[in-house]
């Protein structure tokens, strides 16, 4: 082969590693509080600066944010702990208390980084979560793998990469690893998916409740609803009160239920979003 086109074709290897550079390889696992899981290349992205809020501020789920945080606690300490479900109604804080219970425990021991990972896996990706474990199986931090919209239709069977997980299977679950889930279902399917499974199986209840019990591998299940007026108010003026937004009370609550009632619902990812236009009203900054 002549030189000329020896260093024609090395031109065109070197113009498509630039079009297509290789993937970045997986995170050190020791270094960040928190990653990103990305099954396709099958590597963990740290996550510089976590989108949360501090758990003193998610308000009216009190029983909920002390389940979980005694919970977690006990796990980050390699005590006995359960995998948890949290599911309801759409924007009540089912995930904040997730990342919130995450990061007071992790800095309760020492954090960040800390001994406790965060680790979140999408829900197109679950049936990955094998190769996930084996990466972190022989690891000396602890991790919560979390799983945010988790829920199931049709015909899909990623369901039963989750539920080889939550049993066990073979090697089982490893003991540093710990799953959370939030779902708007209880069940994690939608009731036509039920009703469907039921009218055509063989066997219907047995067909079903393979199904169903998916949400049983749950040690813990926290139910979460729409707030009432109060606690939506306690909401509100709680925030404004951690971030200085100088509205007199009566005015604040006025505005809050106008904004509730244009959105349909009062919860707490309606009560940030109300936050929000408040400090930009007010040209404020939210840290």
């Amino acid at each position: 082969m002549d030189q000329d086109l020896k260093a024609t074709l090395s031109r065109i290897a070197e113009a498509l590693d630039r079009l297509s550079p290789p993937e970045p390889g997986s995170a050190d696992i020791a270094a960040s509080e928190a990653y990103v899981w990305h099954a396709s290349g099958r590597r963990l992205e740290a996550v510089a600066r976590v989108n949360r809020v501090d758990l003193d501020l998610l308000q009216g789920i009190d029983r909920q944010k002390a389940t979980l945080l005694e919970n977690t606690r006990r796990f980050a300490k390699g005590l006995p702990a359960n995998n948890a479900l949290l599911w309801g109604a759409r924007g009540a804080g089912k995930s904040s208390i997730v990342k919130a219970t995450h990061a007071r425990v992790n800095r309760e021991m020492g954090g960040p980084p800390g001994p406790l990972a965060l680790v979140e896996i999408h829900r197109e990706d679950i049936p990955s979560l094998p190769v996930l474990l084996a990466r972190v199986r022989e690891n000396n931090r602890r991790f919560v793998v979390f799983c945010d919209d988790l829920s199931f239709d049709g015909h899909d069977a990623a369901y039963k990469s989750l539920k080889a997980v939550l049993e066990g299977g073979i090697e089982g679950r490893p003991d540093n690893v710990l799953f959370y889930a939030t779902s708007n279902r209880r069940h994690l399917m939608s009731r036509d998916m039920i009703d469907n499974e039921r009218s055509t199986a063989i066997n219907p209840s047995e067909a079903v409740e393979e199904k169903v019990s998916l949400s049983d591998r749950f040690g813990l299940w926290l139910g979460f609803h729409n707030a009432d007026q109060d606690t939506f108010f306690a909401m509100i003026e709680g925030y404004a009160r951690h971030y200085g937004l100088d509205v007199p009370v009566e005015e604040l609550r006025k505005q809050a239920v106008e904004w509730s009632v244009t959105r349909g619902a009062r919860s707490g990812r309606v009560a940030w979003q109300f936050i929000q236009e408040v400090a930009g009203q007010l040209g404020k900054k939210l840290g």
